[in-house]
């Protein structure tokens, strides 16, 4: 194999409906907003981000047969993502309504043709992909009991492939719906776990960020504790590393900031970047993410590969 290695991105695609209020909510008024509609879905925007780094990237999900499922696959596929998303029949593509404000973004969510994601479809793109390297499972299918069976199977298979395995935690309520205990059994031993400070906290209960992410890493192999402007902390069976706050940007919308955090990081330690250097990779693109309303990058060719 020549080149970087292939990565295989499994879970949701979804259309963000993003609204960047103005202020406070107003309940059982109005509330001005700039309001945009684009694509989204935490392993969508993953691996937007991955082929803007010149990554070769495939996304293995599911979307409707509808025009915002066309939408989606036509978007990701000029942005140099490869496809791999079946079309579920008489179902709608996910939707989710985000709104943004003071740095913070609350979801409204429904998955829609997520939940019909198949064990069958994920084990035959995995099978398939001769050059790849890695799998990187965003945790939303392992969260909901419609698609979990699909996230095990891709777990299973990339073990049995030999791949390199990451897990974004996605979400802490629905982490906390499934219970710590059954999630940690899911991913054990996984390669790298990532996880922002309150997934941290539901996973690992509170206490210092350093001893949730030993706490993390007697599960599996490696932890990236995600803290926001406070930077992030890698922590594995041989090694803690810190690393500075973020640099300081004008907060437009967080969404899908942790995304672009998982590309940025795992672009540079695939081809083998020290810790340190993987997660300053990884800060500057979750930086970059936020100056703009929505979760992926500013579509530009991608490079030539």
């Amino acid at each position: 194999m020549t080149g970087p290695g292939r990565v295989l991105v499994v879970g949701d695609v979804v259309t963000d409906v993003v609204a960047v209020l103005a202020g406070p909510v107003a309940p059982g008024s109005d509330t001005p907003a700039a309001i945009r509609v684009t694509g989204g879905g935490q392993a969508a925007n993953t691996a937007a981000w991955l082929a803007g780094r010149g990554r070769p990237v495939t996304l293995v999900g599911a979307v409707g047969d509808d025009d915002a499922g066309r939408e989606r696959v036509a978007e990701l596929a000029r942005g140099g993502v490869d496809c791999a998303l079946a079309e579920q029949e008489g179902t709608a593509t996910g939707t989710v309504i985000v709104l943004a404000a003071e740095g913070e973004r609350t979801m409204i969510t429904e998955r829609g043709a997520n939940l019909r994601l198949t064990p069958e479809h994920v084990q035959t793109v995995i099978t398939s992909a001769a050059d790849a390297c890695h799998l990187h499972l965003s945790g939303y299918p392992l969260l909901d009991e419609g698609s979990r069976p699909a996230g095990l199977r891709a777990l299973a298979t990339a073990r049995g492939r030999g791949l390199t395995i990451s897990v974004d935690a996605a979400s802490a309520a629905p982490l906390r719906q499934v219970g710590p205990t059954a999630f940690l059994d899911w991913v054990r031993d996984v390669d790298l776990l990532l996880v922002n400070a309150d997934e941290a906290a539901v996973l690992a209960g509170t206490g210092e960020p350093a001893r949730q992410a030993r706490f993390l890493v007697e599960r599996v192999r490696r932890v990236v504790l995600k803290r926001g402007g406070s930077g992030a902390l890698w922590v594995d069976r041989e090694q803690t590393v810190e690393v500075a706050p973020a640099r300081l940007v004008p907060v437009v919308d967080a969404t899908g900031a942790g995304d672009a955090f998982a590309a940025g990081l795992l672009a540079a330690w695939l081809d083998g970047a020290a810790p340190a250097t993987a997660l300053r990779h990884a800060g500057e693109l979750g930086a970059a993410a936020v100056t703009t309303a929505g979760a992926r990058p500013p579509q530009v060719s991608p490079p030539r590969r």
